[in-house]
């Protein structure tokens, strides 16, 4: 791209001001001239707002709020001038003085004010962010109180031009001295095409502001007219900042961290304390020592008293939102804590596993062999049938404990050699079924019951066949077995999705775990002695921890245990999910 391409904005700007400035200098006081500088600026400030609109609609979120903001001040701005436009250009009179779209003129910056504190080059929490609208929010509405408070009484009490336009004056270079400041801190801490735009908004608002100046004073004497010299430089901040806009659509705007310190992230919490702080002051001074007219400081105290309940409202709205901030972060640590704990617990339970699974190796397998002799020597013996009865008895009692002993080696084996198997897109609502059927079959006629709650979309994930259904069968039986020593009960299994993970819960009435943070341990059981190894949760957690989930314990308020697995769902199946969304 040219170089004359890329700045054809602000070459047309300056072609704008200096054929303005030709036609200034060199005219007669006329109503064309009037009518030309009038309308000249009100196109100028159309021409800011289309572009300043048209970033409002296609720019990214971070941005509109600037863009829009941008684009009221805009409105009001052409508002104030169309009105000048239509009293010089249609009715030819001159604009009365104090004039009511003077307010309109005045509260025009406002908006810009709060479109560059709004620093949308700058990321922000959604809680702070919330918080820092509301502190704007009453700065602008202590803004709208000190205009009611010095300029109003002077244009709607009693009509006094002289005052009125002093303050009205006053109060309009400390607005041009407020936006000059924004955007000065702005161009100091941003940077790229941010720092770029500011800089560009900065330069020509530095000329407004002092132009105003001047404006103002030679309109005391009546020696401004519309057209005069004092209106180029007005012309030139009208093109400038209207070319930075429609500049800034080639621009790259990105946004960056928040990087105050932060003694100065709270200025803007600490300055609307103080203007609250401000109100009660004032209304002391209006009714001491202001020597206004009674109907001015009547009006005035109506208007703290309005100011400072408005305002009021603002700070008890403020301390709510801080309070469900608080709740919100309180909250997010203890879950963050949580969090932390359960991965710390499934870190250890994952190193005794392991330290334990290559311990139990090699034990089980030096004991698997002289078991392996007992038993067929006893089976040999047993065959021959010479033997007394008290001599069978006993060879019945080592066989037994033998074999009990040999399915204790095979689980230990089983638990030992665990180890990730081929893993394939599993139907968990086949493979709970399947699970559940087994286990009823085993405990048929008790009285137990099971309930099944399964999502007909229950999506598929990756897994071992072998292995999750082993799981789901020892946390079953571990259920059964506990309501069947209670006398009976029912277990209720619920699976459905939540976000990407499959969730199953498995739910009974029975008389709860005696110690939940230890129920997944090697070698913890408490039923009696013979009945279980105290391996099946353990393998179980293993199960689900290789697959990449996640399996709690806990008791239920009302009693019950209640187990819960999570289970990430296959990534072809979270891709349709979500576009189907």
């Amino acid at each position: 791209m040219s170089l004359f391409r890329r700045h054809r904005y602000f070459v047309a700007a300056a072609g704008v001001t200096l054929a303005f400035a030709v036609v200034s200098l060199t005219a007669r006081r006329s109503v064309a001239l009037a009518a030309l500088s009038d309308g000249g600026g009100l196109a100028l400030m159309f021409a800011g707002l289309a572009a300043t609109l048209s970033h409002a609609v296609m720019r990214r979120k971070q941005e509109r709020s600037f863009w829009g903001l941008m684009a009221f001040g805009f409105v009001l701005w052409a508002g104030n001038q169309g009105a000048w436009t239509y009293y010089e250009g249609v009715l030819r009179k001159d604009v009365p003085d104090p004039f009511f779209f003077d307010i309109v003129l005045f509260f025009h910056m406002v908006p810009m004010i709060a479109a560059v504190a709004w620093r949308p080059d700058l990321a922000k929490k959604e809680a702070a962010s919330r918080l820092r609208k509301l502190n704007f929010f009453m700065l602008v509405g202590w803004w709208v109180f000190l205009y009611a408070f010095l300029v109003f009484p002077y244009q709607y009490v009693t009509h006094d031009v002289h005052l009125y336009n002093r303050y009205y004056d006053q109060l309009y270079g400390l607005e041009n001295g407020l936006l000059l400041a924004v955007l000065a801190i702005a161009v100091w801490t941003s940077s790229g095409g941010w720092r770029l735009l500011y800089l560009n908004i900065f330069v020509p608002a530095l000329f407004y502001a002092v132009n105003s100046q001047f404006l103002n004073r030679a309109a005391a004497t009546d020696a401004y007219y519309s057209g005069s010299p004092y209106d180029i430089p007005m012309i030139g901040t009208l093109a400038w900042i209207a070319a930075t806009v429609w500049c800034a659509r080639e621009w790259e705007l990105k946004t960056t961290e928040f990087r105050f310190d932060a003694k100065w992230s709270n200025a803007i919490s600490r300055v609307a304390m103080l203007a609250l702080l401000s109100l009660p002051v004032l209304g002391l001074w209006t009714v001491l020592l202001d020597a206004s007219p009674t109907a001015v400081r009547t009006f005035r105290v109506y208007v703290v008293l309005t100011a400072m309940l408005m305002l009021g409202a603002c700070v008890f709205l403020r301390q709510y939102m801080q309070d469900q901030a608080l709740m919100q972060l309180l909250e997010e640590s203890r879950q963050g804590f949580e969090s932390q704990k359960r991965l710390q617990n499934q870190l250890v339970q994952k190193e005794k596993l392991a330290s334990l699974g290559s311990l139990v190796a090699g034990a089980a397998q030096e004991i698997d062999h002289p078991l392996t002799a007992i038993m067929n020597s006893s089976e040999q013996l047993w065959s021959q049938g010479e033997l007394s009865s008290q001599q069978s008895t006993l060879l019945r009692k080592i066989l037994t404990h033998a074999q009990r002993s040999r399915d204790l080696v095979v689980s230990l084996l089983r638990f030992a050699k665990h180890a990730p198997g081929e893993k394939a897109l599993v139907d968990l609502s086949v493979l709970l079924k399947r699970a559940i059927q087994m286990v009823q079959w085993r405990y048929a006629g008790d009285k137990t019951q099971i309930g099944v709650s399964i999502d007909a979309e229950l999506p598929r994930i990756w897994g071992n066949v072998n292995q999750l259904f082993q799981a789901f069968v020892e946390i079953v039986e571990n259920a059964m077995d506990a309501l069947q020593e209670a006398g009976g009960g029912s277990l209720q299994i619920k699976a459905e999705r939540h976000g990407d993970d499959a969730v199953l819960q498995f739910s009974d009435n029975g008389p709860g775990i005696r110690e939940p943070l230890r129920v997944f341990d090697p070698f913890y059981t408490t039923k009696p002695v013979g009945k279980g190894t105290g391996l099946g949760l353990s393998v179980a957690y293993g199960v689900i921890i290789d697959h990449d989930g996640q399996i709690t314990c806990q008791n239920k308020p009302e009693g019950g245990a209640l187990f819960v697995v999570r289970l990430p769902i296959a990534a072809e199946t979270a891709a349709a999910g979500a576009g189907a969304n």
